[in-house]
């Protein structure tokens, strides 16, 4: 079973630039250990040229605590050189997972029109 873990450690994105100084990151697969790093650099990268980071996170599968970890780094990342960073199509395990880490007091979310909750 142990030779099926690489093939189910799988993130890929999609960079997609929007008007002014905002850009999506569709995530798809499994933000977990592994593929953290990576995902971490892709976003990072982004920053400080862009704003506006909006991660959709709507064909994510699962996170771990790896996963959710390079989130908040990637919040840090973003206030320290002027970038905000927002989450947008949270899965109900994602959800789950900031309520109970009580990070829905730090991060933005969106709804679909790109109307920020609060």
């Amino acid at each position: 079973m142990a030779e099926n873990l690489p093939a189910l450690a799988v993130l890929t994105t999609e960079i997609k630039f929007c008007a002014g100084d905002c850009v999506v990151v569709v995530c798809h697969g499994r933000l977990v250990a592994g593929t953290e790093d990576g995902f971490y650099e892709t976003v990072r990268e982004l920053m400080p040229a862009n704003k506006r980071i909006v991660l959709d996170l709507a064909d994510l599968q699962h996170t771990d605590s790896r996963g959710l970890g390079s989130l908040v780094r990637l919040y840090v990342a973003g206030r320290s050189v002027g970038s905000d960073v927002e989450l947008m199509h949270l899965s109900k395990q994602i959800s789950h997972l900031l309520g109970m880490t009580e990070l829905f007091k730090v991060f933005t979310v969106i709804g679909e029109s790109g109307v920020k909750f609060m």
